[in-house]
């Protein structure tokens, strides 16, 4: 089991608490589990990723194990920690403005 938590406004839109948890088949990869959870909270399409490129929305990152993978390959696997459930993976909404 992966465990993901969302930001409070995707939390809102799913109606589900700070962390959920998805079966994900391995090699797990942030591409994988976002579609796990794309799949289970169907009215989450489009608010992580760009409908057509599947790329990550602006002012949403990707966090696991104190690393930064916002920027990694969606197919890089995710760390074994994450993997193994010890640790989250955290979507965390940017916040920008003056």
């Amino acid at each position: 089991m992966i465990r993901v938590i969302l930001p409070p406004h995707l939390r809102t839109l799913a109606h589900v608490g700070s962390e959920v948890t998805l079966d994900v088949a391995s090699p797990a990869s942030l591409r994988t589990v976002l579609d796990a959870l794309e799949a289970r909270y169907p009215m989450l399409r489009g608010t992580i990723r760009d409908h057509d490129t599947q790329l990550r929305r602006p002012f949403l990152r990707f966090f696991a194990c104190e690393e930064d993978l916002s920027h990694e390959s969606p197919d890089a696997p995710l760390p074994e920690a994450v993997t193994s459930g010890k640790e989250p993976l955290v979507v965390l909404g940017a916040i920008a403005g003056g």
